[in-house]
Parts: C-alpha cells; sequence; structure tokens
C-alpha cells in the first residue's frame, strides 16, 4: 500500500482547500454545509453566532443569516440536531452512531422512564410541534445531575430522544427549541443502520470535510475529529505518527486567500491537529477571567492563505453601532499585503454587520 509523503505546505493547503477556505469562494449554502458536514451551534454572539461566521467566512458578505433559517425552517434542504446544523442525508448514519455510543447512564434513565418517553410522543403527535415548556414532566427519576441539567427532566429527555431519531427540533422561536415527531420534519426516511457501517460512513464524510487527519485518539465531546482508515496512509514531514488523507486533494493547485474565523470553526476545532500541521496555538479564553486572557473574550483566528497568523479581538456593539476591534494579535510579523489583506476583511467583515468600524493600531 502506498504511503503518501507530504510536507507541511501541502497538508495546510490540503486541509484549508477542504474546508472551503481557499480561492475560489463556494456560492451556495446548502452545498458549502454538505462539504462542512456540520455547523456547530453556540448561543455566544459577541460578534454573530458561530454558525453564521463560518458561513460568511466561506460565503462573503452575500451571505443573509436568514438564508439559514429558510434552509432549515422552511425548505427543510439542511436540519438542525442537537447542537448542530447538517444536511438530511447523513441522519441515519449520525443517529445510528449515536445510538451505539450512548453512555449506560443514560440508557439506564431512559429505561426508568420509558413512561415519561411514551408520553412525550404521544403528546407531540397530538400537539406537536412544542416548546419544551409546553410538555409535562412525567419523569419517573429525575436526571441526575448535580449541575445546570437539574430539573430539565423534559429537555434532557427530548435530546436523547432526538439524538436516538425519535424526535426532531422543527424550528426556533428565538433561543428555545420546537420539538416535534421526525416524520412530519425530516425530508428523508431513517433508516436503521449497522453500527460499523454508520462508523465507516462517517469516517468518510469527516475526512472530506477535513482533508487530512489523524486516525484516531482520544476523545472529547462533541463532533470527533478522528476518522479512523477512510482515505489513505499519510505521513507529514515533521510530525509525529500517522494520518489519513482524502487521495481527491493530492497534487491540486492552491490559491490561498484571507478569512476571519470562527472559534468553533472546523479548520481549528482540533487543537493538536492545529498545532501540529499550522504550528498555531489557540484556546477559547470566554471562559478564562478577564485579567488572564492573551487573546480575548472571543478572538477570532486570522487565516492567511495556508497559514493561521494572528487573532482578532472584537466585538459587535450594536447599540452604537460599531465593530469594537480591541487588538489584532499577530502571530507572525505581518508584512504590508498580509496587512492590506487582513483590514480588508476586517470591514467585510463590518459591513456584513451593518457596523461601522473602531479600531487601534494593528498589535
Amino acid at each position: 500500500m502506498v504511503v503518501h509523503r507530504l510536507t507541511r505546505d501541502d497538508a495546510r493547503r490540503i486541509a484549508v482547500r477542504a474546508q472551503l477556505l481557499a480561492v475560489p469562494r463556494p456560492n451556495d449554502l446548502v452545498a458549502v454545509v454538505e462539504r462542512l458536514t456540520v455547523l456547530q451551534l453556540d448561543p455566544t454572539a459577541a460578534i454573530a453566532p458561530s454558525a453564521d461566521l463560518v458561513l460568511f467566512s466561506r460565503l462573503g458578505p452575500t451571505y443573509d443569516p436568514a438564508q439559514l433559517t429558510r434552509a432549515i425552517e422552511v425548505e427543510r434542504r439542511l436540519v438542525e440536531t442537537v447542537a448542530y446544523i447538517r444536511t438530511p442525508d447523513d441522519l441515519p448514519a449520525v443517529i445510528a452512531e449515536a445510538r451505539a455510543a450512548t453512555h449506560p447512564s443514560a440508557r439506564a434513565w431512559l429505561e426508568q422512564n420509558a413512561s415519561f418517553r411514551r408520553d412525550i410522543l404521544a403528546v407531540l403527535a397530538a400537539k406537536g410541534p412544542l416548546l419544551s415548556r409546553d410538555i409535562p414532566d412525567t419523569s419517573v427519576v429525575p436526571w441526575p445531575s448535580s449541575g445546570w441539567t437539574n430539573n430539565r427532566n423534559v429537555t434532557k429527555m427530548l435530546e436523547l430522544l432526538a439524538r436516538h431519531g425519535e424526535v426532531a427540533i422543527a424550528g426556533r422561536k428565538g433561543r428555545q427549541r420546537y420539538w416535534d415527531l421526525p416524520e412530519r420534519v425530516y425530508p428523508v426516511d431513517l433508516p436503521d443502520l449497522d453500527p460499523g457501517e454508520a462508523a465507516r460512513l462517517r469516517d468518510e464524510r469527516r475526512l472530506a470535510a477535513l482533508g487530512i487527519a489523524r486516525s484516531g485518539g482520544t476523545l472529547t465531546p462533541g463532533e470527533s475529529p478522528f476518522v479512523g482508515l477512510a482515505g489513505e496512509e499519510a505521513v507529514v514531514e515533521g510530525v509525529p505518527g500517522t494520518w489519513r488523507v482524502d487521495p481527491a486533494y493530492l497534487g491540486l493547485p492552491f490559491e490561498g486567500r484571507t478569512a476571519l474565523l470562527s472559534p468553533f470553526d472546523r479548520l481549528i476545532h482540533d487543537r493538536v491537529r492545529t498545532e501540529q500541521l499550522f504550528g498555531y496555538e489557540y484556546l477559547l479564553e470566554m471562559y478564562k477571567p478577564r485579567e488572564k486572557r492573551r487573546w480575548g473574550y472571543f478572538a477570532l483566528p486570522v487565516l492567511h492563505h495556508d497559514r493561521l497568523v494572528g487573532k482578532l479581538d472584537a466585538t459587535a456593539d450594536r447599540k452604537a453601532g460599531v465593530l469594537v476591534v480591541n487588538a489584532l494579535h499577530q502571530d507572525v510579523p505581518f508584512t504590508p499585503a498580509m496587512t492590506a489583506e487582513v483590514d480588508a476583511e476586517i470591514e467585510a467583515l463590518a459591513t456584513w454587520l451593518n457596523l461601522e468600524t473602531t479600531r487601534p493600531r494593528s498589535s
């Protein structure tokens, strides 16, 4: 079997191209989500919601967040799952994988609350779509938690059932989710897949989105950064371990551009891969005390062609009508050309947000 030998430049360019951050820009929202496989949802909106930032960085200022809402709630070309937006065709494998990975404690809680589950499905069948607050809590055993999930039995049950494909998120009222039966929401059938087949399909889809990734490692909550045996084996010069690469990206020409990324962007989501391939350190500091932050509350990684070169600390002050640029941290000294491209992207971000820019000189 051939083992591909790549330089770090090769590996970075594969990763950037796979994530649709090279030239030319894509121009179709649904096609972008199809390639990325997921848009992570997060309530933080210091500048804009993460899903919108991800789409802005790919589609540019022509992207309108209303397009995403319409694609999910009206056209049903995309679907919201717990914490993510996906394409409907990925649902069977995602659900099969989630069922297989359900923690034993969650399985036990579902079994103890079989009547609660039936009650929720019955009320949704009769009255859905409903907000969680409109669904009675008939739990037999409360969810065992000493933290923020205390007394949130309905929401916890709905999220578990959604991961298992028994209920679906039908839309939103602000930050609150409407819940309904899957057959009323999803535009595709949900055939049962063997867990092994589901994992294989998910690994292939993930590698197509990432371009190059590690086979396995320590899993953390959320979307896995690993791709199993998908693709072909590769070795990256100067980087430890073996990698898997999607051969469709090998040998292609590369033309880079500048982009401002969400902290939850898939290009940098796997921090180990980010450090190994890009030599880039990043930590989301929103949970740190202000005095201990190096880069800012919600700093945006700055991509310049095939390098991650800095962090933008900015805040959208909508009442004042300004995008406040607190600092532009340079991981490497910016050339005049880099400065011009980054400044242009900051201005494009402000224009997209319908804000004016206020900022000090680059740091």
